[in-house]
């Protein structure tokens, strides 16, 4: 399979085996001298960050690296990367990571020349009007995980620890000007986690794919990212080293977060509460919740995914989609219930009024009430489908 390529779609892709090495040229094609890189701190004394800097160092592009990025970023994370930002000078951000990292990279980009308070510009309405465009600093994203596809999204997902929530900070111009998807960057994540993150692109395509409206372009998208999924998944989780594997689960996370423009559904409003509970690893919630509510919601959506079932291969079925999302969980080592994330139901009531609100509850074909989340709370934690 040829997985090397340019692509500019929905912002300029360098994607291939080794092609972090060209990151100080997407850097000056993005507009950026003193580039401040963000990560993760488990990323920043690994080799790969040690190897970024100097590849920006020999190229006259003397870079900072900040770090204080927690797994599920809160408003400090991204206020003390702003405050480094501007006291080194720095022109640009290099975000670099999974989700978290390229999350709190590119909202510390986005609030670099804001004077407005950062809860000014969540995704509710024109919001994101409020910001001044000629503060947003251009961000080169460069994921080392295969879920989130945040590299190729105009959002970021903070959580705000006074209400417990995560909020979508939102701004065209929040796009990454450059990605670069080097799958050899993913190599060394463990098999949980690769199997984690690539339950989430599964997840963002899936809920595209169901969300109601008509986005035929993000539809196709998603059905072929799910296909990618379904191929590329288990065999990333088995063999870490698979590059082919590898680059074809970071295609499908990058197509993920390309069709959620279409929306998203109860999969994420019911996982969001927990991750801001809880501390949950996002992915791994998404992939818990996912075959109860695609029962809950298999009224609306039966012919859908009987569609998607015969395009990936399987019986066209709602039974055999099903049969397959749970034979994939059990391969890769996903837990079946709550339980397995250590979520017991002492806060079922907060988290299903806080799943109602959720931003991606609008998008779920079947609506989802209070008692429907609780519902859903209980069977996951039961392991009733």
């Amino acid at each position: 399979m040829q997985i090397t390529a340019n692509w500019n779609y929905p912002t300029a892709v360098r994607f291939g085996p080794g092609r972090i090495g060209e990151l100080a040229d997407a850097c000056r094609v993005a507009g950026i001298s003193r580039p401040l890189i963000v990560t993760d701190p488990g990323l920043a004394g690994l080799p790969m960050i040690a190897r970024m800097s100097a590849i920006l160092q020999e190229a006259g592009l003397p870079a900072a690296i900040y770090s204080d990025v927690r797994p599920n970023p809160v408003e400090a994370n991204v206020m003390n990367g702003v405050a480094k930002l501007r006291a080194g000078g720095h022109d640009g951000v290099v975000a670099v990571g999974g989700g978290s990292a390229l999350d709190c990279g590119k909202v510390i980009a986005f609030m670099a020349g804001q004077t407005r308070p950062m809860w000014d510009f969540e995704d509710i309405g024109d919001w994101w009007t409020r910001a001044d465009p000629a503060g947003i600093a251009p961000v080169v994203a460069v994921p080392t995980t295969a879920g989130t596809g945040s590299e190729v999204g105009r959002a970021g997902v903070i959580t705000n620890e006074q209400t417990h929530t995560k909020k979508v900070i939102f701004h065209p111009a929040m796009m990454p000007k450059v990605v670069i998807c080097d799958p050899e960057l993913t190599v060394g994540l463990p098999a949980r986690l690769t199997a984690g993150t690539g339950m989430d692109a599964f997840a963002h395509c899936l809920e595209a794919y169901c969300a109601p409206g008509y986005h035929p372009l993000a539809d196709g998208i998603a059905v072929e990212g799910i296909r990618l999924v379904k191929e590329f998944l288990p065999r990333a989780v088995a063999n870490g080293s698979d590059i082919e594997a590898r680059a074809g689960m970071m295609a499908a996370a990058a197509m993920g977060a390309t069709a959620f423009q279409k929306g998203l559904g109860a999969i994420h409003s019911l996982s969001h509460p927990v991750g801001a509970l809880y501390d949950t690893h996002h992915g791994l919630t998404n992939a818990v919740f996912m075959p109860y509510v695609l029962v809950f919601n298999r009224p609306a959506i039966e012919q859908r995914i009987a569609r998607l079932a015969a395009y990936i291969g399987l019986a066209a079925s709602f039974d055999a989609f099903l049969a397959f999302v749970l034979e994939l969980r059990r391969e890769i080592g996903i837990p079946h219930t709550l339980a397995g994330l250590g979520v017991d139901d002492a806060r079922f009531d907060l988290m299903s009024e806080m799943a109602i609100v959720d931003p991606t509850a609008g998008g779920n074909p079947v609506k989802l009430t209070k008692e429907a989340a609780r519902s859903l709370f209980e069977a996951a934690l039961a392991g009733r489908l």
